[in-house]
């Protein structure tokens, strides 16, 4: 596994919000991990594994 792919899932877990913000930058699927994140910490971090892994 690449080393890359292996932080970026260690922040999927624990800081989605920086994980999709470090994959897709300041776009709207930032905002919209950053939105789920206000209201439940599990659905920001599924949304994080998706987009990273897709």
């Amino acid at each position: 596994m690449d080393t890359n792919k292996l932080i970026l899932i260690l922040l999927c877990i624990f800081l989605p919000p920086v994980a999709v913000f470090m994959e897709k930058g300041l776009s709207k699927d930032f905002i919209i991990n950053l939105v789920l994140m206000f209201f439940f910490f599990l659905p920001g971090t599924i949304h994080a594994r998706w987009l990273t892994m897709k």
